[in-house]
């Protein structure tokens, strides 16, 4: 029965992977496992590449060089010592990092530091992506940058940015991007450029929808401007007569003020 158990016991570990080796000097025989090493298919746990805010280890670079560079230099150590102006170090940086990356990286550059508020730094990059051979100016993204600018009170910003859009040959455009920039210019109490800007989209070829007409008259006469609302009824009444009702609420008006990076 001993025997029996034995031969049992044995069966079972080399069942289980374990083989006797020959002891050394007379010892007692060695069981050692066999290691079986299974290669895996390392795409099955690859995750998908996903775009938005997943930035590139060259953009996230670039994003830090950049900020580092914008950062004001400490004082000189002594009168005679001299250190590199911040304004240098950037040069430098837009050229070593921002100029070389993809249209992907350069745009996802912009939109993070426009995310983080980096105003200054996001205008350089914003010139810089205007350079590009690949670069088809955008409402839209005007209206990101604008939205940011006015966000920080950075009123010359503003007015710099939509005295570029209005200059931009090619410029593409819809009717909901130019209605998320009324949006954004009449929260920022902007009633000129609200004007100009009913003026400029309908000098290119895009006419006023019924949304349009109700951003501009609820947001006109909801900050007082009952003289510039009466313009825009006027208007209003030549294209839709009496059948547009100002008193409707603007649905997904909230919607138009998120910028797209935030989305």
């Amino acid at each position: 029965m001993e025997g029996i158990g034995l031969r049992g016991c044995v069966g079972e570990l080399l069942r289980l992977g374990f083989s006797a080796h020959r002891g050394v000097c007379g010892r007692s025989p060695v069981l050692r496992r066999a290691m079986v090493i299974k290669m895996r298919d390392r795409s099955k746990n690859r995750k998908p590449l996903q775009r938005g805010r997943m930035l590139s280890i060259e953009a996230i670079q670039a994003v830090q060089a950049l900020k580092r560079a914008n950062t004001p230099p400490p004082p000189p150590t002594s009168p005679s010592s001299t250190s590199p102006s911040s304004s240098s170090m950037l040069d430098r940086v837009i050229d070593s990092k921002i100029r070389r990356l993809l249209k992907f990286d350069m745009v996802a550059v912009l939109r993070e530091l426009l995310r983080q508020n980096e105003c200054s730094l996001a205008l350089k990059v914003f010139e810089e992506i205007r350079k590009e051979y690949w670069y088809k100016p955008q409402v839209r993204l005007y209206a990101d940058m604008i939205t940011t600018m006015a966000d920080n009170n950075l009123l010359e910003e503003v007015s710099y940015l939509y005295a570029a859009m209005k200059s931009e040959k090619g410029l593409m455009a819809d009717i909901e991007s130019f209605n998320t920039l009324l949006v954004i210019l009449l929260n920022h109490k902007l009633f000129e450029l609200v004007m100009d800007c009913y003026a400029f989209m309908q000098s290119i070829g895009y006419e006023p929808d019924r949304s349009s007409f109700r951003i501009l008259v609820q947001g006109l006469e909801s900050n007082g401007e009952t003289g510039l609302s009466g313009i825009v009824r006027q208007d209003a009444h030549e294209y839709y007569g009496e059948s547009l009702d100002f008193t409707e609420e603007i649905e997904d008006i909230s919607s138009m003020l998120i910028p797209q990076w935030r989305r």
